[in-house]
């Protein structure tokens, strides 16, 4: 089979590999249709590693993907030769502590797809998963919708760790593919204003015109002052999206006593810092959030019924030959990229 694999930094070859055998009775063959560029997939390709997580060349990212399924273990009964899937990329253990608490996106034993020492990523015509992993999707769904539900399941994973929405008012500090499903997963959820911010102007733009009730650029706008005018007892929660320091800062600021700062993205620097008083005295809860926990195959029916649509973030599409040019492309926010999409026939 033909793969995508990171040979050094900034460096993709595609090379002809074996393809993966059904070792399980559990497992499913499947054949890759769409696999979306994520931004840890281009932190690895620009710095070859996301904190402990390092790459160990040659290596395949990519973990955002939908697929048909090829062939199937003896014991496997949820899926058909045949059948349209979205692939969960995290299998999980079931059995440590944080599994049994219904916490699977922090299981101990977590592997998951396209991670350093963990799993080859989905960047090639076939991988093998467990029937787990493999949901279903109606004729109806086309894959590259399937494919975002992976970070729209962040999203609203983000979403219901926070506030309750009902006539929240909230901030998303960084309107990339997960700021925007944080966007359109609160505003489904019942939020009553949505205030964006991004340093891209065509991002602020998408946003205003999916759902944001104001944006504005923190490079040519007082963030906290704007919003600030508007809602003069500030924001419930602010979701921190594109792992920035400054943006942190302006969250701390944006927030209401008692508000909540959800940190969604990935930073590339080892430390955060915080204004201690004004955080202390405000009494603000700090919340990461870890990729997903069972929101998968929620953010499916969602796109399913169309309650969401994320189909407007799938901006570019490119063939498996092409990942070099895509990745090059998210790397420098080129041409108004939200989501690059590499496509299999």
């Amino acid at each position: 089979m033909k793969a995508a694999v990171l040979t050094a930094l900034r460096e993709i070859e595609i090379r002809n590999l074996p393809s993966p055998n059904i070792t399980s009775p559990h497992e499913v063959l499947l054949r890759l249709k769409t696999v979306g560029v994520c931004g840890s997939d281009v932190h690895y390709y620009t710095t070859g590693r996301i904190g402990g997580q390092v790459v160990e060349y040659p290596f395949t990212v990519g973990h955002e993907a939908a697929a048909v399924v090829e062939q199937t273990g003896p014991a496997v009964r949820r899926v058909r030769t045949g059948d349209r899937v979205a692939i969960e990329p995290a299998v999980v253990c079931h059995q440590c502590d944080q599994c049994r608490a219904g916490r699977r996106n922090t299981c101990r034993n977590l592997r998951f797809l396209g991670c350093p020492g963990q799993l080859p990523g989905c960047l090639s015509e076939f991988i093998v998963m467990p029937e787990e992993c493999c949901l279903p999707i109606p004729e109806s769904m086309n894959f590259a919708a399937a494919t975002l539900a992976e970070p729209l399941a962040i999203g609203m994973y983000a979403v219901k760790q926070s506030v309750n929405m009902d006539n929240a008012r909230i901030g998303i500090l960084g309107l990339g593919p997960i700021g925007l499903s944080v966007m359109l997963c609160a505003r489904q959820a019942g939020a009553q204003k949505i205030y964006g911010a991004d340093i891209l102007d065509y991002r602020c733009r998408v946003a205003a015109d999916h759902g944001a009730d104001w944006v504005g650029n923190p490079e040519k706008v007082n963030l906290v002052e704007e919003v600030a005018r508007r809602e003069p007892l500030l924001l419930d929660a602010v979701f921190e999206c594109c792992g920035q320091q400054k943006a942190l800062d302006q969250a701390v600021r944006l927030l209401k006593p008692g508000g909540r700062l959800m940190i969604v993205g990935i930073p590339e620097f080892e430390r955060y810092s915080f204004v201690a008083d004004l955080a202390r005295r405000r009494e603000i809860c700090l919340q990461h959030v870890r990729r997903q926990n069972q929101c998968a195959e929620l953010a499916i029916s969602m796109i399913a019924e169309q309650k969401i649509n994320p189909e407007f973030m799938a901006t570019d599409h490119y063939r498996l030959e092409q990942c070099q040019t895509a990745f090059r492309q998210v790397e420098n926010y080129a041409n108004g990229v939200i989501k690059a999409m590499i496509d299999f026939p």
